[in-house]
């Protein structure tokens, strides 16, 4: 059941990665494009700003929930390190638990904002709801939540070779995972 529960998180992971991923080089597109028009053609786009913003949310929430899954975030270990190993793994098994709060709380809220905000239109582009743009907060914190529950029950990925960071051997897809795994 675990080893089923973390391929699907790979899953997961990947899918969130690719979208953090592309979100933060559409911003980067995005972003001269307004400064060109505005400064260059005299004619500023009104669609790129709430865009940007809309985007940045995406990157910020699932780029979030990537790097929590492989211990990429930021941490102050000084005290930590210094305690017992049952202690570090009992702290580490309540930072869990307030992270998995934390991600109940931003679901249950972001979703309330989404669907307050539902009605409303983003004036820049008349064909997008405001709503959507906050739906990044529980879907973020969702996919969060699930990395927490992995990391409860089937222990921390970040050793993992389609979580670790600056690994030369990085797979790129789930198939590759399962290459190596076999050979």
């Amino acid at each position: 059941m675990r080893e089923t529960y973390s391929r699907l998180m790979d899953k997961v992971y990947l899918a969130s990665m690719w979208t953090a991923g592309l979100s933060l080089t559409a911003m980067s597109l995005i972003i001269p494009w307004a400064v060109f028009t505005r400064y260059v053609l005299n004619s500023g786009t009104g669609w790129a700003e709430p865009l940007a913003i809309m985007l940045m949310m995406v990157f910020t929430f699932l780029g979030a929930a990537v790097a929590y899954r492989c211990s990429a975030h930021i941490a102050v270990g000084m005290l930590t390190d210094r305690l017992p190993a049952r202690a570090q793994k009992a702290l580490a098994m309540v930072v869990d638990l307030l992270m998995a709060a934390l991600c109940l709380f931003i679901i249950v809220y972001g979703y309330d904002l989404s669907a307050m905000t539902w009605n409303q239109y983003i004036a820049e582009l008349p064909g997008l709801r405001v709503g959507i743009t906050y739906m990044t907060l529980p879907v973020g914190s969702a996919v969060t939540l699930l990395f927490v529950v992995e990391r409860i029950f089937c222990g921390s990925q970040h050793e993992r070779p389609i979580v670790r960071i600056g690994s030369e051997e990085r797979p790129h897809s789930i198939d590759d995972v399962v290459a190596k795994s076999a050979a």
